[in-house]
């Protein structure tokens, strides 16, 4: 079974989705820098409010800073499901000369392939919960601002990068940095593409299968 697994796509591809789905059913501990950045905001320490100067603008993180906190969180674990990372030509090569020197690899690498029109309309529709961070969607889950979180009853908002401007910077950012580390993965042999318009069980059950394909 792989255990060491990176998920890529623009936003709203999907991919905290599925990592947290992964999670759960094989229990590999899954992360994002997003999430990590959040938690280190909510706690005030200087590098979660450097990294959310960046992420408020809808703007990638210098790739010194992704890996010390992808590096840090690496201290304790040798299983993952990383969502969104790396995001850079610079931050891939880091993070294989990082796994190198504690003797693992990355085994399967998926891009979660959706069209710019479709992710538009996906973020201008989402809401994340202030307490669980749970992410939902205004259409998809017949949800608005003013209800209350359905899996803790936490006040649902919009994220502050979730604006029209923010979201071409990102679309931006992913067409430029994304295609060489596909061509990077690629070359490795271990880049799978994903089209999830097919919505998100489609999607799990792909993933459910070709993890387990090396049980």
């Amino acid at each position: 079974m792989k255990n060491r697994i990176v998920l890529l796509g623009p936003p709203a591809s999907g991919k905290g989705t599925q990592a947290a789905l992964l999670g759960t059913v094989f229990g590999i501990p899954h992360v994002s820098t997003g999430e990590i950045v959040r938690s280190e905001r909510a706690k005030g320490t200087a590098i979660g409010l450097e990294a959310d100067s960046y992420a408020s603008k809808g703007l990638l993180f210098p790739d010194e800073l992704a890996l010390r906190f992808v590096g840090q969180w690496l201290g304790t674990h040798s299983r993952f499901v990383f969502d969104g990372f790396p995001r850079t030509i610079g931050q891939a090569t880091a993070l294989n000369s990082l796994l190198e020197s504690k003797s693992l690899d990355i085994q399967t690498v998926y891009l979660l392939e959706l069209p710019d029109s479709e992710v538009r309309s996906r973020m201008l529709g989402r809401l994340t919960c202030s307490v669980c961070g749970a992410v939902f969607n205004e259409t998809f889950h017949k949800i608005s601002a003013s209800d209350p979180c359905p899996k803790c009853d936490g006040v649902l908002a919009r994220r502050r990068d979730d604006t029209l401007e923010a979201l071409d910077h990102r679309l931006a950012q992913y067409h430029e940095f994304t295609k060489p580390i596909t061509d990077y993965y690629e070359a490795a042999g271990i880049l799978r593409k994903v089209d999830v318009r097919f919505g998100r069980d489609s999607v799990f059950q792909l993933l459910y299968n070709d993890i387990r394909a090396d049980a």
